[in-house]
């Protein structure tokens, strides 16, 4: 059957035509209310229930902005999307921020960001057809299994072991820091297949159901107080050979387009993570001191910083736009989000001095969650370090960090 491809709107009618639909779905965004307590979290801390309620939430508007046409808008007609541009998906985002859209949680911007993208470019026709479209309308929701206590940075050094059985694949091994896993229906994975190849080449993705026997989950309490991050831990986990996404040893090529994803999405304006340079000035205006030219200038600088961060966001997506993947580029947004994150942490600290810590009874607290958390930011989506390598070697053409054990077989990386 030939596929009939979408005609691309000018942007401004799309931009407009979204409006249209989200105002007959969704209230207007109410007013700020000065009895609002500000949400400044960058990873929120919510008990089991309202996280469930919370996703409850979330899925009937993703579900119905899916089958409206704005849910895939710039996955390629082929996988299921529309092809527009990523300037596109920006219109939607923007559009939102007028409306009372439910708050989205890091699981639902793996599902339907990474997971779901992922086995719609990677995936059999099979796979496409089960779960693509579940996984991106949010019918089925899906996590990361990738970090391993002994290979965060070096995410290529992974060891949980898939070994081949006829027609399934045995798993065992352990896997960290993998988001919203309690309530996840789905594992996309990466496991090493291959210990006698290089440690880039022996590696290959699967999606696992987390219902399946020897499947442990345990949550990981953060400092900031929630427990969004989980391990996993596979204990002789058999899964079919049909839920293999891609080639045998081609995972590294899978997880590299996935970790493009996450980066764009790091790093994109589009996303409220902790406390803003508005909600900054606000805090100074509250304390009194927003005419302290120390204050002032501290502010300042972190404004310009945000302003430059929105640039490079949008550029990596007027590049996307242009048929450009965002690739190594993406690593810049994503290094600035965090460095404006934690700056913006800092800034508050010194203007609330033992408050920071003392203040537990009131809105001030919400500067601790954010101080708390900001550090995470630091890893999440690749470590700052991973970024400024990929930003020296792929953007800057600097010369590679020496890599000895490149090209020899992961099996023997204890004795070098």
């Amino acid at each position: 059957m030939t596929q009939v491809v979408d005609t691309v709107p000018e942007l401004a009618d799309f931009r407009a035509e979204v409006s249209s639909w989200l105002s007959s779905v969704l209230p207007p965004r109410p007013a700020p209310s000065p009895e609002d307590r500000p949400d400044l979290a960058v990873f929120r801390n919510l008990s089991d229930e309202d996280e469930s309620a919370l996703l409850d939430a979330v899925r009937d508007y993703r579900r119905r902005r899916f089958d409206a046409g704005y849910g895939a808008v710039t996955l390629s007609v082929e996988h299921g999307g529309r092809g527009f541009p990523a300037s596109f998906a920006s219109a939607i985002a923007q559009a939102e921020r007028e409306f009372d859209v439910p708050l989205s949680t890091e699981l639902i911007s793996v599902t339907t960001g990474l997971v779901g993208p992922a086995v719609a470019m990677f995936g059999s026709d099979e796979q496409r057809a089960t779960y693509a479209n579940p996984l991106l309308r949010t019918d089925l929701l899906a996590c990361q299994l990738f970090s391993e206590p002994g290979a965060g940075s070096d995410l290529a050094a992974l060891g949980c072991r898939g070994v081949r059985d006829g027609d399934d694949w045995i798993f065992n091994g352990q896997k960290v820091w993998s988001s919203g896993a309690r309530f996840a229906d789905l594992g996309m994975l990466l496991a090493r297949t291959d210990p006698d190849a290089p440690k880039h080449k022996g590696i290959t993705a699967f999606l696992i159901p987390l219902d399946l026997e020897g499947v442990e989950i345990r949550p990981i309490r953060q400092m900031s107080g929630g427990a969004s991050f989980n391990e996993v831990f596979l204990h002789d986990v058999r899964v079919p050979d049909g839920m293999r996404l891609g080639d045998v040893g081609a995972g590294w090529k899978v997880a590299g387009a996935t970790l493009a994803f996450e980066r764009t999405a790091s790093g994109s304006v589009t996303r409220k993570k902790g406390g803003s340079v508005a909600e900054l000035v606000a805090l100074a205006q509250s304390l009194g001191v927003a005419g302290d030219p120390l204050v002032r200038q501290d502010i300042a600088d972190v404004y310009i910083r945000s302003e430059l961060r929105a640039a490079t966001a949008d550029r990596v997506a007027r590049a996307a736009a242009a048929g450009i993947s965002p690739g190594p580029a993406a690593s810049v947004g994503k290094l600035m989000a965090s460095d404006v994150l934690s700056r913006i942490g800092e800034i508050a600290a010194d203007m609330l001095g033992e408050n920071i810590s003392a203040r537990v009874d009131d809105d001030l607290f919400a500067w601790s969650e954010h101080l708390l958390g900001s550090p995470g930011y630091r890893l999440a989506g690749g470590t700052d370090q991973i970024q400024r390598t990929i930003i020296g070697e792929r953007v800057l053409g600097l010369p590679s960090e020496p890599r000895e054990n490149r090209d020899q077989p992961w099996s023997g990386r204890d004795k070098r």
